[in-house]
């Protein structure tokens, strides 16, 4: 057996290692990302990142995998479905008069744990067929251009909402992905079907994507409630509806989520019943009782000032009822400032519907 074919012969254990450990779906590319340097660069100078400064802090490592790991000549690229149910029940919960919508991807452990662990051991399985060789495993923690890198791996085409689509799964997946120096053969760039279909533009709450495959992550409200740290901009809290983190309005009306399958990771399944959990229940969670519910969860990340300013904006838009009002009206005290200006922008939301039915 020459070389080629003893590199051909490793991919297809590497393809197998990967669904043995989990993964649906393993492909490997080339780091030419000049395309998508690009469109980030485009996207940078209209500042459509907001203050995500991390986005051009690299510099170009982040579309050049050998600048940012020596001697990557390839990427093994992985996709891991995540949706840990029907999406018919995300969607019935859409703007519910009460209860809480929580982004699905954040629902169970957090995601960035479960995949850099199995894509290590992954790693590990290569180095026990081939010896010593480099690596680097990355899972949405370094400057990594994932969804570029998946589609050129086959693994799916970028939609117009800016998510990676898989014609068989649809989009409900996390994609992680391990540098190396092995010059396996690479898959083939997956194509785009699309076709006419502008359903999430359609759909998006706040217009955050503004043309087709372009979004202003200023006005999306995953954007606005996980990376956000300052006050929710007052034109778009109306639009949240309940979604107290994330959204996922493009991808529940996505044709090709007709496709996507419940995960059967125990690991994504959801814990303290953010699922279905009652807005002002969530809102009455001590500080404490916050850190212990959001234990290893992706949710901790944004901390729980941003969790109460989120809950509060949710609030405003729920339905109008005592228990809505006196939860708000609990946390007027709040130690912190952003808090309470959005308590008092949710309060000011009911008291102009009193008003408005007081006057028919």
């Amino acid at each position: 057996m020459n070389a080629s074919q003893k590199l051909t012969a490793l991919k297809a254990d590497i393809v197998r290692w990967g669904v043995e450990l989990g993964f649906q779906q393993v492909g490997v590319s080339d780091v030419d990302l000049a395309e998508a340097e690009s469109r980030l660069g485009d996207w940078l100078e209209q500042d459509r990142h907001g203050d995500m400064h991390y986005m051009h802090k690299h510099g170009e490592k982040r579309s050049r995998p050998a600048d940012l790991v020596p001697g990557t000549v390839r990427v093994i690229s992985v996709r891991m479905d995540y949706l840990p149910e029907r999406q018919d029940s995300a969607r019935a919960l859409l703007d519910h008069e009460s209860r809480a919508y929580v982004s699905r991807y954040a629902l169970g452990r957090d995601y960035h744990k479960v995949m850099r662990r199995r894509l290590q051991q992954l790693a590990s399985r290569i180095e026990e067929h081939v010896g010593e060789y480099g690596y680097r495993v990355f899972v949405d923690s370094a400057p990594v251009l994932e969804k570029p890198i998946a589609e050129k791996a086959g693994i799916g085409w970028i939609g117009k909402h800016t998510n990676l689509i898989n014609k068989d799964a649809g989009s409900w997946f996390f994609l992680g992905e391990l540098y190396t120096d092995l010059p396996l053969p690479v898959d083939a760039k997956a194509s785009g079907h699309c076709g006419t279909c502008v359903a999430c533009i359609d759909v998006c709450p706040t217009d955050a994507i503004i043309a087709p495959y372009k979004l202003d992550a200023r006005r999306c409200i995953s954007y606005l409630t996980i990376e956000l740290r300052d006050s929710i901009p007052v034109e778009y809290r109306k639009a949240i509806g309940n979604r107290i983190y994330g959204c996922d309005d493009c991808q529940i009306f996505c044709p090709w989520n007709k496709f996507a399958k419940p995960s059967g990771e125990g690991d994504f399944a959801p814990r303290h019943g953010l699922d279905s959990a009652h807005l002002t229940e969530l809102f009455s969670w001590s500080e404490d009782v916050w850190l212990e519910k959001t234990a290893g969860s992706a949710i901790r990340r944004i901390g729980y000032e941003c969790w109460l300013r989120n809950i509060a904006v949710a609030l405003g838009n729920a339905a109008t009822t005592p228990e809505v009002i006196a939860a708000l009206e609990s946390r007027l005290d709040s130690e912190s400032d952003l808090v309470v200006e959005h308590v008092q922008w949710s309060l000011a939301q009911h008291a102009r519907t009193a008003k408005e039915k007081n006057d028919v």
